[in-house]
């Protein structure tokens, strides 16, 4: 299949790569974004979203002139909906902006169209809501135009690089539209790209999600037996992977991002009496916010009144994103528990949160009785400790990444915390 123009509806962290690459093809783009402030920003030369070499290739697109971005979609061979899939309160999926996309394509789809779903979705999503909201044109899937689902596979920080060598997987409704959707990716991806059925396509992205939930949730169990044991459990990790056959993942004080926490609750409501792995999993990183602030519970004292530096507010390090970051749930529980929190992120620029949104680690630091560490950015595991410990009314630390050198930081006077870390310590209760 030919493609003379291709609309992107979600211009976020995965449709703006994606566009932007498509027009890097010398195809002709419209990017669609329903936020009025994305298509302001995106037109006046600026970004709203920071990714490495995202900048270049976004501006030599709109220098090209083969990207343009608007509010709403226009006519175009084929069109990709990249909106996000978020979950409700209840943990059920969240498919309204799914639904939108939908609506929006219908009056501009023509016969011989493609049309990609992107957004990670619960399985049948392709064929049960984007189907039919579609076929409300008067056009049939299948026969007048083409249908086809292939989640995204990337990790923040690489997004570029992984969107253009990592395999890609294409779902369709049927062979000719996953026959459309490899012609589609085939313009920029060089990394291999399988053929499938769409609920496969859908059910494969949940899969290795929830694989590494799953996984991620062992090693937080571990910590807390360490805890519990009195000893090292990032010294037992290590181990323990000396073994050919096992890999047991990093323990930390929760999992975000749009996907690892999202995407398995997609399973869980899809069919609650065939996941209790998946659902437990989940229920073990949502509570590890809890643990954490136990934990500086324990080391305090007691956190009524005391002044809480919490370092590292996005979901994981080196990226600005703070979709589903567990920083957030551990500073709107410490804040609960009547601490005075004053929280530092080198990138997080808009995130909200309760206490104080410090310009530095120096002023968050300042007459501090904690130093929390939650996030590993690289400035933040490289930091001073003896000109922290000189402002902070008790140079005491938790370091929940593992990030810093014991004996350096307590050279400089602190008393420091390794989350996972109890030898030698007298173990730490779970209650």
């Amino acid at each position: 299949m030919k493609f003379s123009r291709i609309c992107v509806l979600g211009l976020g962290y995965i449709g703006l790569p994606t566009a932007s690459s498509l027009a890097a093809c010398g195809v002709n783009v419209i990017g669609v974004d329903v936020n009025p402030n994305v298509v302001d920003t995106l037109r006046n030369g600026d970004l709203h979203i920071q990714e490495p070499g995202l900048r270049t290739i976004v501006q030599a697109a709109f220098r090209s002139g083969n990207l343009c971005v608007q509010p709403g979609p226009a006519e175009a061979d084929a069109f990709i909906i990249a909106v996000p899939t978020p979950i409700h309160a209840d943990k059920s999926a969240d498919m309204t902006y799914v639904r939108s996309a939908a609506e929006m394509i219908r009056p501009v789809l023509r016969k011989g169209n493609l049309v990609v779903l992107e957004s990670t979705s619960p399985p049948r999503t392709t064929l049960d809501l984007v189907r039919p909201v579609l076929e409300q044109s008067g056009l049939s899937a299948g026969k007048d135009f083409l249908l086809a689902y292939s989640p995204e596979r990337v990790l923040p920080g690489q997004i570029l690089r992984e969107l253009i060598d990592n395999a890609r997987v294409i779902g369709g409704i049927d062979r000719a539209s996953a026959e459309a959707g490899r012609d589609l990716y085939g313009l920029f991806v060089r990394g291999e790209i399988v053929l499938t059925d769409a609920t496969t396509a859908e059910t494969v992205k949940l899969m290795e999600n929830t694989f590494r939930d799953v996984n991620i949730a062992l090693a937080n169990e571990f910590l807390r037996l360490a805890e519990e044991f009195g000893v090292d459990v990032w010294e037992a990790i290590g181990i323990a992977n000396r073994h050919p056959r096992v890999d047991i993942l990093a323990p930390g004080p929760g999992v975000g991002g749009h996907c690892i926490s999202v995407d398995p609750w997609f399973l869980v409501e899809k069919s609650p009496a065939q996941t209790p792995l998946i659902r437990t999993a989940r229920e073990v990183n949502d509570s590890q916010p809890e643990y954490v602030v136990r934990y500086a519970e324990r080391v305090t004292g007691g956190l009524a009144g005391r002044k809480v530096a919490v370092l590292g507010l996005t979901y994981k390090a080196d990226v600005d994103d703070v979709r589903e970051s567990p920083s957030r749930e551990v500073v709107r529980l410490l804040d609960r528990c009547g601490a005075k929190v004053a929280a530092f992120d080198p990138l997080a620029s808009d995130i909200a949160i309760p206490g104080e949104r410090s310009r530095s680690v120096e002023q968050a630091a300042d007459g501090a009785d904690l130093l929390l560490l939650l996030v590993g950015h690289r400035d933040l595991r490289e930091l001073d400790p003896a000109s922290l410990a000189r402002r902070m009314k008790t140079p005491l630390a938790v370091d929940c990444q593992h990030a810093w050198d014991r004996i350096r930081w307590e050279a400089a006077g602190f008393r420091l915390w390794q989350f996972g870390d109890a030898r030698g310590r007298a173990p730490a209760s779970s209650r």
